[in-house]
């Protein structure tokens, strides 16, 4: 029988030499460079590392920093907290020294008016004393520069005795509580006299 059209079927010994078929299925020869080497591994929790500590540093200073805005504020709270009692004091001052200078001790004529003035300049003295200790301190500028920080100026005086700019007059003394303003002074302030204008000559005069 003529086997043409038939398909031929590989012999035994045909089928032992074909050994050198690759094996799509086996593993390929990169696969090691393929995962990541223990370098790199290292490398990246390193890096890693270095985050989360930027991270907890960045954490510490911000707690820190509240932690100092707290103390400041409860600092200044405590400071700061009679402001407001030492306000409504300051007219008891204004009025201790109204009455002084409205009967100067030199003008007491019998002694029971010379002991009255001496009970209410006491009772300043007592007064001005807890202002200190509390830290309000009272600010009486006469003779010092001017300053707008601590003084308001109600008038101008024209005075050749006195630099510009000096405070020549307190018409009422003013206080300061540690560093903050309670009340200004107010003052009369110098101001520099200047002479009469030297007259201009009429234009077309000239020789």
């Amino acid at each position: 029988m003529n086997d043409t059209g038939k398909e031929k079927v590989p012999t035994f010994e045909e089928m032992a030499g074909n050994n050198n078929v690759v094996d799509d299925t086996a593993p390929s020869g990169d696969s090691e460079t393929e995962e990541t080497s223990p370098e790199a591994r290292v490398a990246a929790l390193e890096a890693e590392l270095a985050e989360h500590k930027d991270q907890l540093l960045r954490a510490l200073a911000e707690t820190e920093n509240i932690r100092r805005r707290g103390q400041r504020e409860r600092e200044d709270t405590a400071k700061y907290a009679i402001a407001g009692f030492a306000k409504e004091l300051l007219s008891v001052a204004d009025n201790l020294r109204r009455a002084l200078d409205s009967l100067p001790e030199a003008e007491a004529r019998d002694a029971r008016t010379r002991g009255l003035l001496a009970g209410v300049e006491a009772t300043e003295r007592e007064l001005l004393s807890v202002f200190e200790r509390h830290g309000i301190r009272r600010i009486d500028p006469e003779g010092e520069r001017f300053d707008h920080n601590l003084h308001q100026a109600i008038f101008e005086a024209e005075r050749s005795d006195k630099p510009d700019g000096t405070v020549v007059e307190v018409l009422q003394p003013g206080y300061v509580l540690h560093d903050r303003l309670l009340r200004p002074a107010m003052v009369g302030v110098a101001k520099e006299k200047r002479g009469p204008a030297e007259p201009t000559e009429p234009a077309g005069t000239a020789a």
